[in-house]
């Protein structure tokens, strides 16, 4: 085996394209992650509706490397990297030296220091929180269809999206169309007017990252299926019962989905690095940690400066782009290229969010866009191609296509009761 030790510390695009980039190369690479699994997390919304199945969105990281001989892959909790002693730590004690180290641990949510939002709301950040969800809703389905008591059926049948970006859009979209497969029909005593969807949005307009066209387009085609856009409105509570806005305004809910922020994973925990505004790293043009010895990070932990002190944008193509770029530089360091590699330069393939069904919307660089049935099969074919294994993508395709042509989400199985289909 090589004797120079890559540790990757996280298995999200970013780290897992940094691995495929370093198979076969000279190195001994340890691929760490606390589960065993990459996940392809933009159709996780699609788990939460019951369109798509956790399968099919998972891929075993042990099966991606079966055959390689050189990256290795260890389900482990990292503790913290110790960037001074080159090591990682991980739970229960043990340490992992390296010659070099990539952080691409992510980001979490951010409730901006809200705890009772925090305590009461459920996110889209990983496969538990997309079957909890789902299992949440359906709870609240099958326990308004028994109620009797107005008030609460109507809390139980108020779903509250909260931030209009891709997963705000994409989900409210998503949960429309699952209400009205199941209200009125699975669900015989619920009539589709009496759920009420709604997206808070604390700036102007939806999709913020898009053009103003794009963002005016899903408000429009989102209000036309049934869901309530709030916009210029922060959250400042939420409980087990309902969710009270800056303004006062207070909506009698038992659901609220949170997509209204992220906030960088740093798995330093040291205080001296250089940061930009929103905590990420500071990262020099090679994506290297600055002041340290072979540590690189991508990602949605750090970025380079960009423009005008810019940033790169918390997507996947730059974790993936950085990643193949770090991988290379790594493989430039070990065989004794002295030649430094130019700046990271992300290339912008475009952005696109569906918005549900025939409706789509994608910017290309250039200033291209696409609205309506042409962006909306943009965006699945590209999903399709970006998913992981041949399986995964005949799995999701039949299973879009079955939605497709017989307006069903078959998925609808409360797999827990009682404390996990709760929120908290």
């Amino acid at each position: 085996m090589p004797d120079q030790k890559v540790i990757i510390v996280g298995a999200g695009f970013g780290g897992l394209a940094c691995a495929r980039k370093l198979d076969g190369a000279p190195v001994n690479v340890t691929l760490l992650d606390r589960h065993n699994y990459h996940l392809f997390t933009p159709l996780l919304y699609q788990v939460a509706t019951g369109l798509l199945n956790p399968s099919d969105i998972a891929y075993p990281l042990r099966t991606i490397f079966r055959h390689s001989r050189n990256v290795r892959f260890r389900e482990a909790q990292v503790e913290r990297v110790d960037l001074k002693r080159k090591v990682v730590c991980l739970a229960g004690g043990d340490e992992l030296s390296y010659d070099y180290v990539v952080l691409a641990t992510g980001s979490v949510d951010n409730y901006f220091g809200n705890q009772g939002v925090a305590d009461v709301s459920i996110s889209l950040k990983a496969l538990p929180d997309a079957t909890r969800l789902r299992n949440h809703v359906l709870t609240c389905l099958e326990r308004a269809d028994a109620a009797r008591d107005s008030a609460t059926r109507q809390a139980l049948l108020t779903f509250v999206l909260v931030g209009g970006g891709p997963t705000g859009v994409e989900t409210a979209g998503a949960l429309t169309e699952l209400m009205d497969i199941v209200a009125g029909k699975d669900y015989h005593d619920i009539s589709r007017r009496e759920v009420r969807i709604v997206l808070i949005e604390g700036t102007d307009r939806l999709l913020g990252a898009f053009s103003n066209r794009l963002g005016r387009y899903a408000q429009r085609i989102l209000e036309r299926r049934g869901v309530e856009v709030v916009t210029n409105r922060l959250v400042k509570n939420a409980d087990d019962h309902s969710v009270t806005l800056a303004d006062g305004m207070t909506i009698p809910s038992e659901t609220i989905i949170w997509a209204a922020g992220v906030r960088p994973n740093d798995p330093t925990g040291d205080g001296t690095l250089p940061r930009l505004r929103n905590r990420r790293l500071q990262l020099d043009p090679q994506l290297r940690l600055q002041g340290t010895d072979g540590a690189f990070a991508i990602g949605d932990l750090a970025s380079p400066p960009v423009g005008h002190q810019g940033q790169l944008p918390m997507l996947s193509p730059p974790a993936m782009q950085g990643g193949r770029y770090v991988a290379a530089s790594i493989i430039d360091a070990v065989q004794g290229v002295r030649r430094e590699r130019p700046p990271f330069r992300y290339v912008d393939k475009g952005t696109m969010a569906t918005v549900g069904r025939n409706a789509g919307v994608t910017h290309l660089p250039g200033g291209l866009e696409f609205t309506g049935l042409l962006g909306w099969l943009t965006w699945l074919l590209v999903h399709i191609y970006y998913l992981i294994g041949f399986r995964n993508r005949v799995s999701a395709l039949l299973s879009w296509a079955w939605d497709y042509l017989r307006h069903d989400r078959p998925i609808r199985i409360i797999l827990a009761a009682g404390t996990e289909a709760k929120r908290g």
